[in-house]
């Protein structure tokens, strides 16, 4: 069965009808399409537009479909050109001519555009709640690792003494701002565009507000040629999870370069590692390296869209259908990554030992070092010299700036005093950082309380 074909006097090519079908992918769509359908013959029926008798029994077809599909004792035969013309076939089959009724005042353009909409409003409500458990898991990280040192870096060069807390809360905001980018595609997408017809409305006096209301939406949208053409919101949403994708890609960037042998300050679980066919002491960090590799398949799927849509004229146009694998496989991809990488994270293992010796070890002091001097009277730029070439001295003779003798300090100033040891520790690099954001257990102790608030 097709939903057209009056005025064509030939059957299609058979290799035009497999190039020109979507079912093999758009049958994910079901659910929403038999939701939208059920309303949308309901609001028939109550405007008077076919008789309450005959909207009741296609809701119940409709409800009984759907509940088959459900159950496994109804099978969507690929054979059909889409999900809307499985459905409606399926529909005439089980009740007969009043089946037919369904399609009236819509057309498969504001169809597709509404199961879309829905589906993406659902993906996107899954998604934000997959990140809410990760940043749970990264909260329980940072409540445990306040004054647990590690080196922070700048150009993948040692920088300042910071803590793993401090770090992580660098990814929890990261992921506040992604939920806030998809509750704002949320907001923008959730106008119903039922009721919009092919491309110029109905002449039948469709109640567009009712089937919006049924259907969640915040009201119905304003421009029927907009409606069936607009695919923003899915642009919208491939770039929020694109952008999320690029936040796990560094954050797995890290735990590969944290997790190689040179560095060791974590351990993955054997859980969310694999080993190698042919070196028995290998453990690799899979996970982290896949999420990384998989992040540029969802910036394909981005370009994809935006590339599809770049010059289509108003209104519909079949070009449009290329957006469902797009927005299927991101989704797909983006939820197993957020949820893999999560139990990763959730499992690690810091060797906090190795991370405090390197951050003693990476002159990480020396920005304090240089702030003694400045507190003691001494010009910065004058104290940023003296600690470089103090510095330099520390790698020729291979020690760090806390293991020089208050002689040696001597050789580059006589400011330094014995209180210069404490005043460049990690402890005190770290806790006398107080401004808001910074790593100082004050600060971070104002943040958690934030995140505290955040996450409930």
């Amino acid at each position: 069965m097709k939903l057209w074909g009056g005025r064509f006097t030939t059957e299609t090519n058979q290799l035009v009808n497999d190039f020109n079908a979507s079912i093999s992918f758009d049958k994910k769509l079901y659910s929403h399409d038999i939701r939208g359908s059920i309303i949308h013959a309901g609001m028939l029926g109550k405007q008077g537009i076919i008789s309450k008798e005959e909207s009741d029994t296609i809701i119940k077809g409709l409800e009984g479909i759907l509940a088959d599909i459900e159950n496994g004792t109804l099978i969507i035969d690929d054979t059909y050109e889409d999900i809307h013309t499985f459905v409606e076939a399926t529909l005439i089959e089980r009740i007969g001519e009043t089946g037919k009724k369904l399609h009236t005042g819509r057309s498969r353009n504001d169809q597709v555009a509404l199961d879309t909409r829905m589906f993406v409003r659902e993906q996107i409500d899954i998604l934000s709640d997959n990140i809410l458990e990760f940043q749970k898991i990264l909260l329980r990280i940072i409540k445990e690792n306040v004054d647990t040192y590690i080196p922070g870096f700048t150009h993948l060069q040692k920088a300042q003494p910071v803590t793993v807390a401090h770090h992580f809360s660098a990814y929890f905001e990261m992921l506040i701002r992604d939920r806030s980018r998809l509750s704002d595609c949320r907001k923008r997408l959730n106008l119903c565009p039922l009721g919009a017809g092919a491309l110029a409305g109905t002449t039948y006096p469709l109640d567009r507000e009712y089937c919006a209301e049924k259907l969640g939406f915040d009201g119905p949208t304003r421009n029927s040629m907009d409606s069936v053409s607009d695919r923003d919101y899915a642009i919208e949403f491939l770039n929020a999870a694109s952008i999320i994708m690029m936040h796990l890609s560094r954050f797995s960037e890290e735990i590969c370069i944290w997790n190689s042998n040179d560095y060791g300050f974590v351990e993955l679980d054997d859980a969310y590692s694999t080993g190698s066919s042919i070196m028995p002491q290998k453990k690799n960090p899979d996970i982290a390296e896949l999420v990384r590799g998989k992040t540029g398949r969802v910036y394909g799927s981005l370009m994809s869209l935006l590339t599809t849509m770049k010059a289509l004229p108003l209104a519909y146009n079949k070009d449009m259908q290329e957006d469902k694998e797009q927005i299927f496989d991101v989704v797909d991809t983006v939820n197993m990554s957020v949820t893999l990488f999560a139990g990763m994270i959730d499992t690690i293992k810091f060797n906090n030992d190795r991370m405090e010796e390197s951050s003693k070890r990476g002159f990480t002091n020396a920005t304090d070092a240089a702030d003694y001097l400045v507190k003691n009277g001494v010009a910065f730029r004058d104290a940023h010299g003296i600690i470089g070439r103090i510095v330099l001295y520390c790698i020729e003779k291979n020690k760090s700036i806390d293991e020089m003798s208050m002689e040696e300090l001597h050789g580059f100033s006589d400011v330094f005093k014995d209180d210069f040891y404490d005043a460049i520790s990690l402890k005190t690099c770290v806790d006398t950082r107080i401004t808001t954001g910074a790593p100082g257990r004050e600060s971070m102790e104002k943040a958690i309380a934030f995140y505290n608030e955040y996450v409930k």
